[in-house]
């Protein structure tokens, strides 16, 4: 029978995500030597070749993608296996890590961690602000046990390392500059802003939603600024520089704009936690994933309702 290395397996896997030698060494704070001397002994125990020289660099060969195929599931029923033995151990107890990006921590994390201090006082919460691609690095790399982003943040569900669930449709609202002739304009809908400067990100995720919102309501909106933090966006709205698209998250703690409902438009986006493939089964993480729909539910039956 074949010889299953998990050690090694881990360094394989690592490898596939950070694609160089050296960046999977730092990740594992192992020498590259080391690492590849682990994966040619991987190599050697399963009688297959499983890199392959593509330059300077190495490539993982469609074996070693097979062997991948089939470890990720052994990774994930691992992971169930820890989450049943911790359960047994620890009970109601047990701590739990959160990468989570910055806007959802005193929105959704910190409530949620609030009502678990009254509940459940035995489960430990340490929270990590984060910005999205590192928290599922981090969880990848068994550095945080639940990552929450925004759904254009994440990986496919298809992604066979993680498992995802939805916590939260949050709304996107406008805010207007406090004098803007339409502050207090009824039923304001987005195409009434698209002769308007527009402050959003200059590159990713944000500046897809924004652009893409405006689109859907038939204009492409002229980028007078670019920032990517909300007090710096507020901030030049409240000064008059323009209009942005604001989550309900941030525009239900904002000052000093006047911030609209786009009842017409609706548009939104939408929050996700993910675990480790498996580790969603663990007694402690479920506790806190049930705290956080809680406060999820919650916050949409306010938005909504």
């Amino acid at each position: 029978m074949t010889e299953w290395d998990i050690k090694k397996l881990r360094i394989l896997r690592t490898l596939a995500d950070r694609g160089t030698v050296t960046a999977t060494a730092e990740a594992l704070h192992m020498t590259p030597s080391a690492v590849s001397q682990q994966l040619t002994n991987l190599a050697r125990q399963l009688g297959v070749p499983l890199l392959e020289a593509q330059g300077r660099r190495v490539r993982l060969t469609d074996a070693a993608h097979l062997v991948l195929r089939h470890a990720e599931a052994v990774f994930a029923q691992l992971e169930r296996a820890d989450a049943e033995l911790a359960g047994y151990l620890a009970g109601e107890a047990g701590e739990v890590r959160i990468g989570a990006f910055s806007t959802a921590v005193p929105v959704l994390v910190v409530p949620a961690v609030a009502a678990l201090r009254r509940s459940h006082p035995g489960v430990e919460v340490r929270v990590r602000e984060t910005e999205a691609a590192q928290s599922y690095e981090l969880l990848a790399a068994g550095a945080v046990d639940l990552a929450l982003s925004l759904a254009a943040h994440a990986p496919t569900a298809r992604d066979p390392r993680f498992t995802r669930i939805t916590l939260l449709e949050d709304p996107l609202d406008v805010a207007l500059p406090p004098d803007h002739p339409l502050a207090a304009a009824p039923a304001l809908r987005l195409a009434d802003l698209s002769g308007d400067p527009w402050i959003y990100g200059g590159s990713g995720p944000w500046q897809e939603i924004a652009r893409n919102a405006c689109e859907a309501a038939g204009f492409v909106p002229e980028q007078a600024h670019s920032a990517s933090g909300w007090t710096a966006i507020l901030a030049m709205v409240e000064a008059g520089m323009g209009v942005a698209l604001v989550p309900r998250m941030v525009s239900s703690r904002a000052s000093g704009v006047a911030v609209r409902v786009l009842a017409h438009d609706r548009p939104t986006r939408h929050v996700l936690a993910a675990t480790r493939s498996g580790g969603e089964s663990a007694p402690a993480v479920s506790r806190v994933l049930t705290a956080l729909r809680t406060v999820a539910e919650a916050r949409t039956a306010s938005s909504f309702g």
